[in-house]
């Protein structure tokens, strides 16, 4: 029987992973930066430019999303540390995304290199 760290690490041999020296790059030349953490954590921080599809709905929403139909879309994922983001890639794969990568340990290890970092504001009501 498979452990959830064993579906990681085969989803894992499947992903191209970007080590974090290379994102910037990668983000750049990709057509979709997509993260696949909860809304609440989407909220707390994100790499700027995202979309945020939380795992669990992935496919069914990029699915039914026209403007992500075409396959040959350069996606980036991330999620906290990548241990969603491999297993989030493996799927879109099979569904034909031909360019599919994912961030090397996550939005946590874009947040401790100091990297550019959003917060949505919320609204004053002062």
């Amino acid at each position: 029987m498979k452990s959830a760290h064993d579906l990681v690490a085969e989803a894992k041999v499947r992903t191209h992973e970007v080590e974090l020296q290379a994102t910037e790059a990668a983000i750049r030349n990709a057509d979709l930066l997509l993260e696949v953490r909860e809304a609440d954590e989407f909220q707390a921080g994100h790499i700027p430019g995202t979309l945020n599809i939380p795992r669990k709905i992935l496919e069914f929403k990029i699915d039914n999303t026209p403007e992500l139909s075409t396959r040959d879309l350069g996606i980036v994922l991330y999620c906290k540390t990548s241990g969603r983001a491999a297993p989030a890639a493996a799927p879109l794969q099979d569904m034909g995304y031909r360019k599919v990568r994912s961030i090397a340990g996550g939005f946590d290890a874009w947040s401790a290199a100091g990297k550019a970092v959003t917060t949505p504001s919320l609204p004053s009501f002062e």
